[in-house]
């Protein structure tokens, strides 16, 4: 058992391997099927409220996290990052960004909205992008220029349209593209289960606080509706937890432009679900939107394959010239 939790779980995520690891798919589209089939989990437990659904959110993943710690024999690297202020403060700034992208999900499962947020998490990287210009002050090259272009037309032909911003798409990228941005700063040390332990931990206290007061007023669904009711809102840390575990061990063993490629099944499952179960409307704007959307993540997956591809070449030439004398 120990053996298969390290496997899924490793500490950090290293340089991504230029090949393909026979077991890298089967964990890709483990993590992004589980995220792609969440608007299905949500509705099981209501009639709890988006806020007391995200509190026990973390409350079980800070349970479900800290047991995978000591069977894995990570508490070494959990005390090391409770010891070190700096990552502490970007852990605590990424929790804060995680909850907001939580509870904005939920929000938008619950109230029909399904739609919304598989648009967030198409322009997501879009939006990740644009952080990186405006953040860390990297350059872009052409083709995401045209890809940025692009998105925002996107949002613009949704927005008249339909009449209303996408506020919902644009919230979870936001905040989706912020949390990445703190756990940049953090580097490869914290690994997925350790990182997600101590952002647990940080939200814990509060996730408590709002349980205690809320079942202290009556509203409260913990046990209210029965024991199966109760056991899907504490398999919550494991559906919150499990998919971010086989991501990490994903990640160990794909290249990049293959994560980069596999990551839209969880925004095109979830927009499946929406229209196919939920019967949410596609009126022709958003059909556009969409489809603009759709021709600039097509521009950025060409281009990163087409620069990945270049630094492969550039690298095979090194290593047969050797290093410059």
């Amino acid at each position: 058992m120990r053996r298969w939790l390290g496997y899924v779980a490793e500490v950090t995520v290293p340089v991504a391997p230029t090949t393909t690891d026979r077991a890298g798919l089967p964990l890709a589209f483990g993590a992004f099927g589980i995220w792609g089939f969440l608007p299905l989990f949500f509705p099981l437990l209501e009639p709890a409220s988006p806020l007391e659904i995200v509190a026990h959110r973390v409350v079980w993943s800070l349970l479900f996290c800290t047991i995978l710690v000591l069977a894995t024999r990570r508490a070494g690297e959990l005390r090391a990052v409770l010891g070190d202020r700096r990552m502490l403060v970007s852990l605590g700034l990424a929790s804060v960004l995680l909850a907001a992208n939580w509870l904005v999900f939920v929000i938008a499962v619950l109230t029909g909205h399904t739609v919304d947020a598989s648009l967030g998490y198409y322009i997501n990287p879009i939006v990740t992008v644009a952080l990186a210009v405006l953040v860390l002050r990297e350059r872009m090259r052409r083709a995401q220029w045209v890809a940025l272009g692009f998105g925002t037309a996107a949002v613009v032909t949704i927005t008249v349209g339909y009449g209303t911003v996408p506020w919902i798409a644009l919230a979870l990228a936001a905040s989706f593209g912020l949390y990445g941005l703190a756990k940049n700063r953090v580097g490869r040390t914290v690994g997925a289960v350790t990182g997600l332990a101590v952002e647990t931990l940080v939200l814990t206290p509060a996730a408590l606080g709002f349980l205690v007061w809320v079942h202290a007023s009556g509203a409260g669904s913990f046990g209210a509706h029965g024991a199966p009711h109760a056991a899907i809102l504490a398999s919550s840390g494991v559906v919150t937890a499990m998919p971010l575990l086989l991501f990490a061990g994903a990640a160990r063993r794909l290249p990049l432009s293959v994560v980069g490629l596999v990551q839209y099944l969880t925004p095109t499952m979830q927009l499946l679900v929406a229209v196919l179960v939920f019967h949410e409307q596609m009126p022709a704007a958003r059909w556009w939107g969409f489809a603009l959307v759709w021709v600039a993540l097509t521009v950025l997956a060409v281009d990163g394959w087409r620069t990945a591809r270049r630094a492969h070449r550039l690298q095979g030439q090194v290593e047969l010239d050797g290093p410059p004398a």
